[in-house]
């Protein structure tokens, strides 16, 4: 679950899973449709790849399925195992998973786009599924944040000044480039699509700057303390026209959906 997890490339952000779970709940409920095309079925052993704190994970288990949820973060993986104590989590890296089983299904939901090698990461998913397994995944497709994006970038650069390191903490892929990824590496794309969701956030005026905390910390991090504030308050200068409206803030969300088999 976890739209997890990596800042940005070469560095690791700790995440707050209560934050994750109080504010940011949207991630692992717009996930919840994703799990009919998974369709798990009682007896098949899945894996969930960036599990968060295990809801999707225990909506799969429903099912009777087996379910394994792995997250890079221990702090998701601790509060998972407190949420649901009879189910099994694990703290793994989906770059080299440490499986010797084999799996009926991979499932991921909002955590893949945070990982900048997904070519490792689709050639692990590979290795741990059986043949004819599917791999079911949802990420942050090409334009995901864009608007976000860009408002922080040029916060930023006001900040710090021309020539400031531009920060990347997301992989967002377009359907050619992921679909071209996962027939390279032996898949079978079934079914793939990029949609917009923009994506209404919690705590009214305070949801941009929430949002900004839990998922790019990356930005907040390249600047002395003493000017995170008026960062967080530039970027929100420049967005308001589009993305907030009636007391609310939204995310100009775009996601990719995939469904393959090996």
């Amino acid at each position: 679950m976890s739209d997890q997890r990596e800042q940005q490339q070469g560095t690791e952000a700790i995440w707050n899973a209560e934050l994750y779970d109080s504010k940011h709940s949207f991630v692992w409920e717009y996930g919840g449709d994703l799990i009919s095309l998974l369709a798990p079925k009682p007896g098949e052993h899945i894996l969930d790849i960036g599990c968060g704190t295990g809801h999707l994970t225990a909506k799969i288990a429903e099912s009777g399925a087996h379910i394994v949820g792995v997250d890079r973060q221990l702090t998701m993986i601790t509060a998972a195992r407190q949420a649901y104590p009879d189910l099994r989590f694990e703290v793994a890296d989906a770059r080299k998973l440490p499986f010797e089983e084999t799996f009926d299904a991979v499932f991921s939901n909002a955590a893949l786009h945070w990982i900048h090698e997904p070519q490792l990461v689709i050639r692990n998913i590979w290795k741990v599924l059986r043949p004819q397994g599917r791999f079911v995944a949802e990420l942050g497709g090409k334009g995901n944040v864009h608007q976000v994006k860009c408002a922080m970038d040029q916060a930023l650069a006001e900040l710090r000044g021309p020539g400031c390191q531009e920060i990347n903490p997301w992989y967002f892929p377009s359907v050619s480039e992921y679909a071209s990824l996962l027939e390279t590496n032996g898949f079978v794309v079934r079914f793939i699509t990029l949609f917009d969701r923009p994506t209404p956030l919690a705590d009214g005026e305070a949801g941009l700057r929430t949002w900004i905390t839990m998922f790019c910390a990356g930005y907040l991090e390249a600047l002395q303390p003493e000017f995170r504030e008026s960062f967080l308050r530039r970027v929100a200068d420049l967005l308001r026209a589009e993305l907030f409206r009636d007391g609310q803030w939204c995310a100009d969300y775009r996601r990719l959906r995939v469904m393959a088999l090996k």
